[in-house]
């Protein structure tokens, strides 16, 4: 009798796989950010916050070499998948790491928007591992978007952050209409296939645009264009996984 083959359900398990350390990696993260929050920001003792405070600098110290390392060990075996996705992982906790130290020490404020951006990057990893490319593309340009209406709301009329957020706002609208422009043309085939159907996209984009664009006249504005494109991403990751099911 022929031996039967376990080529299959391996490739099933791939996904599922890659989801689950996204999903670790993502909850780890957030357990940082919340003890941090809870000692650092929140803390009460003096001598607990300066602790803290030197411990997030030795932070940006450890989290530059691991993204050094990490990045010269990516450029090393990029040819090896297998050694490839571990040293990009190393390279990508150094990055967090060295990123959020800095951020949080020079203003304590963004502490709070790495709570938010870390739950979503997670659900993004998840996505793409379990999604059709389309269907991942097009809810990590709505989701970035729901990020960037957050930031909108909370300091686009800031006197000292305000301009900063506007000009990142821009930026990505212009990022997006470029994204448009490149699917129509086919040129991003590393991450749609030939055969993927690019209406989903469009359909992103075009969102996109339309609630940052509204969402830059005023953060109440911002805030009510949020919900109901937090209602439409939660409508399209629905019908996808019922797709996908």
């Amino acid at each position: 009798m022929p031996k039967k083959s376990n080529n299959k359900p391996v490739k099933r398990d791939e996904p599922m796989t890659g989801a689950m350390k996204f999903f670790l990696a993502g909850c780890v993260a957030e357990l940082y950010l919340l003890i941090v929050r809870r000692f650092y920001a929140n803390g009460t003792a003096v001598q607990q916050i300066a602790w803290f405070d030197h411990y997030l600098f030795y932070l940006m110290g450890a989290g530059a070499v691991l993204l050094v390392i990490g990045a010269v060990c990516a450029a090393l075996w990029r040819a090896d998948k297998k050694k490839l996705v571990p040293a990009l992982s190393v390279a990508a906790a150094g990055a967090f790491l060295a990123l959020s130290a800095v951020l949080i020490r020079w203003n304590m404020a963004t502490l709070t928007l790495f709570t938010v951006v870390v739950p979503v990057v997670m659900l993004l990893g998840i996505l793409w591992s379990l999604y059709d490319r389309e269907c991942a593309l097009a809810l990590t340009i709505l989701g970035i978007t729901l990020v960037i209406l957050w930031i909108c709301r909370r300091a686009g009329s800031s006197q000292y952050y305000g301009i900063y957020v506007k000009a990142v706002a821009v930026i990505y609208l212009v990022a997006a209409a470029a994204v448009a422009l490149l699917t129509k043309q086919g040129k991003l085939r590393k991450l749609l296939p030939a055969n993927a159907d690019t209406l989903p996209v469009y359909i992103a984009c075009g969102l996109s645009v339309a609630a940052i664009a509204a969402g830059l006249v005023s953060a109440t504005i911002a805030y009510y264009v949020m919900w109901i494109l937090a209602i439409v991403v939660f409508a399209l990751a629905v019908y996808y996984t019922v797709k996908q099911l």
